[in-house]
């Protein structure tokens, strides 16, 4: 089997058969059951292998597509209508995903021989390079595996190589093609329930103006724009009439406080006050979202949204929007660490100077101007013009 980035190890039934728009289409699995989809990370992750569960379930509908996940995945997919049928959450651990709080570390052991019982006919690995993931999902016994193998991952039936600089949405839909599921969209779509809706009316009531919100966290340092930016944007919009929400966790609520406190002006602030379900509902009822390149940012795309999203050029790449009808992806272009100048990409250019290691999170997306968020925010917030 050759390495060659774009090469995918034969089907055991043959060669691809077909083309699609995103390129060659594997032959398509018989008499398949039950699909495993191995997706356990965060919540913008998910987001991103959302049109390729579409894809599963347009080229396999009579099939049972069980999502390995975490505890936060079987909650949002509790009585809600999409690709996903069941979710199974998988044990801890390295390269699976990380342990919540309070959660003890459950035996791989087990779980896989409980998963074997299921008598997988597919398994699909859209988790990441597959080092930990592809014996992971090997250890399934399912009849064909598919997925991404990275230099050090051991292959799968069908696999893609894992190139580091490629659209989330794109990778994943590549994936599935490989089991003839070619796609059927690439606009990841999440739908709101009515629970949903109750639960976010509860908790921030009927709006009398059109909604904003401003989501100023994010897990990595690196990715957050400055709070005093997104201060400058609520006065803006606040000037403008509109009321604004301030969304976080609760381990942002330093920074949602920061944000609220330098705004100056009446803002909401919601932190931890609205699960995940709540928290898409009240996106869907916003007129905009503005945010760092993290999950709610997806989210709020995904529930019919228009975002405004501050990204790190490489992030920029990886994950933001390709339409522009209602999204406005901005880009910081820096690449070398404010703090000790070494340039951070050589980590992914192995061949180029330096090692692209460097200790500090400082926020690689302050140089974005405010003003620049706002003009966008003002773009998609004023209805377009009657072409008649």
């Amino acid at each position: 089997m050759s390495d060659d980035p774009g090469s995918a190890r034969p089907s055991p039934r043959g060669a691809p058969e077909a083309s699609s728009a995103l390129g060659p289409t594997g032959e398509r699995v018989a008499d398949v059951e039950r699909i495993a989809v191995l997706r356990a990370n965060a919540l913008g992750d998910f987001i991103f292998v959302l049109p390729a569960l579409e894809a599963l379930r347009a080229a396999y509908p009579k099939a049972e597509i069980v999502l390995l996940g975490a505890p936060w995945h079987a909650a949002l997919w509790r009585d809600r209508p999409g690709p996903v049928d069941r979710v199974l959450v998988v044990p801890p651990g390295p390269g699976i995903r990380e342990p919540g709080p309070d959660e003890s570390p459950g035996d791989p052991a087990d779980f896989l021989a409980a998963a074997r019982a299921e008598r997988f006919d597919l398994a699909v690995q859209v988790h990441g390079g597959g080092a930990n993931s592809n014996p992971f999902v090997t250890g399934l016994g399912a009849r064909v595996t598919a997925g991404l193998r990275a230099e050090d991952a051991p292959p799968l039936d069908r696999w893609l190589r894992y190139v580091y600089y490629q659209h989330e949405v794109i990778r994943y839909l590549e994936v599935v093609a490989l089991v003839g599921a070619p796609a059927t969209t690439i606009t990841p779509a999440l739908a709101v329930t009515d629970a949903d809706r109750v639960e976010a009316a509860a908790v921030l009531g009927a709006s009398t103006r059109p909604r904003v919100a401003l989501h100023p966290g994010a897990t990595d340092t690196r990715r957050r724009w400055p709070a005093e930016s997104f201060a400058e944007v609520a006065r803006a919009l606040v000037a403008d009439g509109y009321e604004v929400l301030v969304t976080g966790t609760p381990v942002e609520r330093e920074t949602v406080d920061a944000v609220v406190a330098a705004a100056g002006v009446p803002v909401r602030p919601q932190v931890g006050t609205l699960g995940l379900g709540a928290l898409a509902a009240a996106y869907a009822d916003c007129a905009l979202v503005i945010s760092n390149d993290t999950g709610p940012l997806h989210l709020a795309a995904a529930v019919g949204a228009p975002t405004v999203g501050i990204f790190w050029v490489g992030n920029l790449i990886n994950g933001a929007s390709p339409l522009r009808g209602r999204h406005r992806p901005i880009a910081a272009w820096t690449t070398r660490c404010p703090v000790c100048g070494v340039d951070c990409t050589p980590g992914i250019y192995p061949h180029r100077p330096g090692d692209g290691n460097c200790p500090h999170r400082v926020s690689f997306v302050a140089d974005v101007p405010a003003v620049e968020v706002v003009e966008a925010a003002r773009e998609l917030l004023t209805p377009p013009r009657s072409t008649r």
